[in-house]
């Protein structure tokens, strides 16, 4: 009898893997139309900063450590600030389109738009005093002027982030990635020969790229609110501006503040290794290939960046329409492809050690010292490769606040402290700065990698059910 019934048994489990490898491949060519294109839209857009440097670099030492501070600092305090609370349109507009509500859509939208343009007022204020705030920290005061200047000129991009950003998700989210991809490519053509006039020919030096930067993040917000406005794609989801935008202002709130706090916690921990090192001997040098490092790992981010944003949309999708399994398979292949992608591109950056310098500096010094810490920025490849798609998951299904308290620990209490004990207590430099923020790297995907295994898919379809239906979304009891 159990002779007999092994046939089937041998069948059926062979049924399942057939169904298993099926669902597999169409998830997969999911994310993959997703993916690609979102890799390229956000490599294209963060090109804008790097040429933007690469061609401010080649000025000199000053002009590239302090072009390097300005834009750390701008980041820090405007740009990673816009971006994470923009992100939390993911959840709210990524989750309604699942579940068909697409009214909700254009007034999720203008309730970001009009929050971000808020924001803005105080963070410009921020940013016309960067000279006086970077000399009262200790700051060279050559470099301290040179980047308030830059960050001055910076003010127009400002705005024009606040609105592109919400107008980015709210595209994400209905898969209407190529229209992103076309206008963010063309930009990024037409900003690199503008820039490069501007910095060379204009008189304006270092602070035409800071220009440059201001005309092309407008000119992208033109070109998508067009196609917004224009395209038979959006007919179900644009609305009009009303009054019940401006009335759910808290419930955005409630969710772009934890997705801020999330990203910003672990952008401004990378960031604040090129302030310690204008603190250290030597700080053009240090400040210089700090910043080329962080340059580098921000470019490569922009694919795993692709991918999280990517299963983001899946996963919200899914669960928006309430079918938590197909939202399990989404992070099964994504995390398959983030982690071969990983070690594909450290092992590429990794064999081209002593090339990578030369991009941005013709400084024998400088290249020579970049080429020393590539090895610890492949480990940062690896483990910003994971979080950055751990992190997409993490907004698809809305649990943004664990992803706070993660990165709160893993850069605050680990990071950080690691990376000054290093690079001041120790001696050890720039390179100790490094060793530091790894650790908190790996801490940070360990526990990301732990929280999302142990994620109750169905309760969190019950929840996003909750939030699009009820408007109550809550930040409670979301992991089991």
């Amino acid at each position: 009898m159990e002779e007999a019934l092994l046939p089937v048994k041998e069948e059926r489990w062979r049924e399942r893997m057939r169904s298993w490898k099926t669902e597999m491949k169409e998830e997969g060519r999911k994310l993959g139309y997703l993916a690609g294109p979102m890799v390229a839209v956000s490599l294209s857009q963060y090109l804008i900063q790097v040429v933007s440097n690469m061609i401010v670099g080649h000025l000199g030492k000053l002009a590239l450590s302090s072009a390097a501070v300005a834009t750390s600092l701008t980041t820090v305090t405007g740009f990673s600030l816009l971006l994470g609370m923009a992100s939390g349109l993911e959840t709210l507009c990524g989750q309604a389109f699942g579940a068909q509500q697409y009214h909700k859509l254009g007034t999720h939208t203008y309730r970001a738009i009009f929050t971000l343009l808020i924001v803005c007022l105080p963070i410009s204020f921020i940013w016309a005093s960067m000279a006086k705030i970077l000399s009262f920290i200790g700051q060279d005061p050559l470099i301290s002027y040179e980047a308030g200047r830059y960050a001055v000129w910076m003010i127009p991009s400002l705005f024009a982030y606040a609105v592109g950003q919400p107008l980015i998700k709210f595209l994400q989210v209905q898969s209407l990635i190529f229209p992103m991809l076309f206008t963010s490519i063309a930009t990024l053509c037409i900003h690199i020969p503008l820039c490069y006039v501007m910095v060379y020919f204009s008189g304006l030096g270092n602070v035409g790229a800071a220009l440059s930067i201001s005309i092309s993040y407008w000119l992208n917000v033109v070109m998508l609110g067009l196609y917004i406005r224009y395209s038979a794609s959006c007919e179900m989801t644009r609305s009009s501006i009303t009054r019940e935008a401006f009335r759910g202002i808290n419930e955005f709130l409630r969710m772009a503040l934890p997705s801020a706090v999330m990203i910003c916690l672990e952008w401004w921990s990378f960031e604040l290794l090129i302030l310690l090192s204008g603190l250290l001997p030597n700080p053009e040098l240090e400040t210089s290939v700090l910043s080329i490092c962080l340059t580098s790992i921000s470019l490569l981010f922009t694919i795993p960046y692709g991918f999280g944003a990517a299963v983001s949309t899946r996963v919200s999708n899914e669960l928006g329409a309430g079918n938590p399994e197909r939202a399990r398979s989404a992070v099964h292949v994504v995390m398959f492809i983030a982690v071969a992608e990983a070690v594909f591109v450290s092992a590429t950056l990794l064999a081209s050690h002593r090339i990578l310098g030369y991009a941005y500096s013709n400084d024998d010094e400088v290249v020579s010292y970049v080429s020393k810490l590539v090895p610890l920025v492949c480990i940062s490849v690896i483990t910003d490769g994971l979080q950055g798609v751990l992190s997409g998951i993490a907004r698809g299904c809305g649990w943004q606040h664990v992803g706070a308290f993660v990165n709160l620990g893993s850069f605050y209490l680990i990071g950080i402290p690691t990376a000054v004990t290093l690079g001041f207590f120790l001696h050890m430099g720039g390179s100790g700065l490094w060793i530091g923020i790894v650790c908190g790297s790996v801490c940070q995907s360990t526990l990301l990698s732990l929280i999302t295994s142990f994620t109750n898919w169905q309760q969190m379809a019950n929840k996003a059910r909750e939030r699009v239906f009820n408007e109550k979304p809550s930040v409670e009891n979301d992991l089991t």
